[in-house]
């Protein structure tokens, strides 16, 4: 398109030239791509279809009202102004249109929410409810599937996208480790416990088809994806009896918070997160773990006059602070253990 036409072209117009230039340049993901023309349709729905320029401050402000009067969450409110966000950037800087500073719109403050999980015991209730054998004794596949699945998202911590992302070969089965493309587009490693991968090799050894994709559909023809997975997420919660909503995003705050009550220091579960941030982990789970915070009040503070008052400023005792103070479980505290019913897929 010339750019004396791209300079009163409408969004509709723009949106095509603005995702090339954000996978080639940005290197946003598919998903990433496939959420923002969601958005932006959502864009066009409220304030029209109309030239880039003209949508300014006050048609912001009837975005975010529509938004509101509609009750929808505050993160798909967050992901609607991103996408405009993202392509008044691309319009300014690429373009050099003169559209709205993608600077003076703000983001509504996003709740903070406790973090829901599932305990040992609920997740032995989940897994157990998974039925992967017939009246004859034969293997159901799609139950061995899912069994695998979820024991894959338990073991790893990892998000469902990055799951559905992993092919067979791409496992070191030695390492307990792969490489994967994470949120982002970035490359990162993620590990497994040797019970994910004990059921991940049970679900290989029982398929028939030559796909590379991890997980496959049901004929084996093509690579499961995010629609095929609901469904047993809810039947089997209810199975279990869980009132809890069970999702794949559920199992990685399940894995992350028993990880924090067994004593792992957060800079460790960032990693293993795949979090870009400390700060990202500590918001959604530092303060989780109340066990531990009451141990580390009652071992951190003291107001015992010190035997060698000179050493310190105060002439209180001084408390030795152990250098991964990020979780103050004390030594002798039995953490929870993360086994539970059915944890080894029998032969």
């Amino acid at each position: 398109m010339p750019e004396k036409d791209f300079e009163i072209a409408k969004l509709s117009a723009m949106v095509e030239p603005f995702f090339d230039y954000a996978k080639a340049e940005l290197c946003l993901a598919e998903q990433t791509i496939s959420k923002y023309r969601d958005c932006l349709r959502q864009v066009v729905r409220v304030l029209g279809d109309r030239p880039i320029a003209e949508y300014q401050q006050p048609e912001v402000l009837r975005l975010k009202a529509d938004m509101v009067g509609r009750h929808l969450s505050v993160g798909r409110q967050v992901s609607i102004l991103a996408a405009l966000k993202a392509l008044l950037s691309y319009a300014r800087s690429q373009r050099g249109l003169p559209c709205l500073d993608p600077a003076t719109i703000s983001f509504p403050k996003r709740p903070r929410r406790e973090v829901s999980f599932l305990t040992p015991i609920e997740v032995g209730r989940f897994v157990e409810s998974i039925r992967i054998y017939n009246t004859d004794g034969g293997i159901i596949m799609a139950g061995l599937r899912f069994r695998t699945l979820v024991e894959a998202l338990l073991g790893s911590a990892m998000r469902i996208s990055e799951v559905l992302s992993l092919d067979r070969t791409g496992i070191d089965f030695a390492a307990r480790e792969a490489r994967i493309i994470g949120k982002g587009n970035k490359e990162r490693t993620v590990f497994f416990t040797v019970r994910a991968l004990e059921w991940v090799q049970r679900y290989l050894q029982a398929r028939g088809d030559t796909h590379p994709a991890l997980f496959v559909t049901q004929t084996g023809d093509a690579r499961l994806s995010r629609p095929d997975i609901w469904r047993p997420f809810a039947r089997c919660a209810k199975l279990a009896g869980l009132a809890k909503r069970v999702t794949p995003h559920l199992l990685r705050h399940t894995a992350a918070t028993q990880l924090l009550f067994n004593g792992c220091p957060v800079g460790h579960i960032k990693e293993i997160l795949g979090h870009e941030r400390l700060e990202t982990t500590c918001r959604y789970y530092l303060g989780l773990d109340r066990r531990a915070a009451k141990a580390a009040l009652h071992r951190f503070l003291v107001y015992e006059p010190s035997p060698h008052p000179e050493e310190t400023s105060h002439g209180l005792r001084s408390v030795p602070v152990p250098a991964a103070a990020f979780s103050y479980l004390p030594p002798s505290s039995n953490a929870p253990s993360f086994e539970y019913p059915g944890a080894r897929p029998t032969p």
